[in-house]
């Protein structure tokens, strides 16, 4: 609800919800901010508002089909558009078009949601351009993206632009702790996402309390029994890491590990977020130099970038690995 949305985003809320009171929408926004930040949920939050005749505010009603649709994914005149692999293709755009010639099932209304738009092909965003050019009735586009400096400016010029701001991590963690989520495992997520559901996703199941002890396992191998990292690589590290997502985040949270060894260094134990390792954090600390800490830190950010390049992901690791056992 917008309320909610209030809370982290306040400046975003605010606009669209004066938009809906005024019946003065526009025909298409563009989201633009980093991961997590509530753009997703912001864009379906709308497009329930705009489809839902059960309320006569702007919050929608959540109970009626169109309401009901719209959150689980299947109504009909809403479409979601994403990358198919590395990139957004014209040909998914020329798909949407095609929907959009149809009459709407219910009604005249229609709206399209596209994610990642930065990924869209120049084929793809030049057709797109045409569409925004041209609006067909009553039509409500949504581009989300986490790189704005690679949207066309033609397709920015024709859209209204709404920034998002991060949620603090401090606020995450309040958040995360309210729900439940422990401290330790709040203030890891801090640093992985700035979304308090997704937050909280990743800490079902324990997940993420799982994936620090397999890092930490890792980690611990690397620096005092060299001979056994690929052998916890390969038994316990890539069956749970499975999917490109989760190794991302495997990697993100080696990542943490090491900027907190180097915080550990320069005495600023308060930023630290292994909180609950400090004392292997002082004695990585006091083996590892500044210079090695930083070849580290640069090893793990070079294997993300491979990781999004599509590199195997076993290779990826195997030389990730090699690289922080070197001296």
């Amino acid at each position: 609800m917008w309320e909610k949305l209030k809370e982290t985003q306040p400046a975003v809320a605010k606009m669209l919800v004066n938009s809906l009171k005024k019946d003065r929408l526009a025909h298409a926004y563009l989201f633009e901010g980093p991961r997590g930040c509530g753009k997703k949920e912001t864009a379906k939050v709308l497009a329930k508002s705009f489809f839902c005749t059960a309320s006569s505010g702007p919050d929608p009603c959540l109970n009626c089909p169109d309401c009901k649709r719209i959150e689980s994914g299947n109504h009909p005149d809403v479409h979601f558009i994403e990358a198919e692999g590395q990139s957004i293709k014209v040909d998914q755009i020329r798909h949407l078009k095609k929907e959009f010639s149809f009459r709407g099932v219910e009604s005249s209304k229609k709206v399209y949601i596209v994610d990642d738009a930065e990924k869209m092909t120049p084929g793809a965003a030049n057709s797109i351009l045409k569409f925004l050019e041209e609006p067909d009735g009553e039509a409500l586009a949504v581009l989300m993206t986490t790189q704005f400096h690679r949207i066309l400016k033609t397709i920015v010029s024709r859209s209204q632009v709404l920034t998002f701001a991060p949620l603090s991590p401090e606020r995450l963690v309040g958040k995360l702790v309210e729900e439940g989520i422990s401290d330790t495992d709040a203030r890891t997520v801090s640093q992985i996402t700035y979304d308090l559901e997704e937050g909280i996703q990743l800490c079902s199941e324990n997940w993420i309390a799982q994936a620090r002890n397999k890092v930490i396992q890792l980690i611990d191998e690397v620096s005092m029994r060299p001979k056994y990292a690929f052998l916890t690589l390969q038994e316990v590290w890539m069956p749970f890491f499975k999917e490109k997502k989760d190794m991302q985040l495997g990697l993100d949270l080696f990542l943490i590990w090491y900027r907190d060894v180097l915080r550990m260094q320069v005495d600023q134990t308060d930023l630290i977020v292994y909180t609950d390792q400090k004392d292997k954090l002082q004695e990585q600390a006091l083996k590892l130099s500044q210079r090695k800490l930083g070849a580290n830190l640069q090893a793990v950010m070079d294997a993300k970038r491979k990781l999004d390049a599509n590199t195997a992901p076993q290779l990826l690791m195997e030389q990730l690995l090699l690289r922080l056992q070197e001296g």
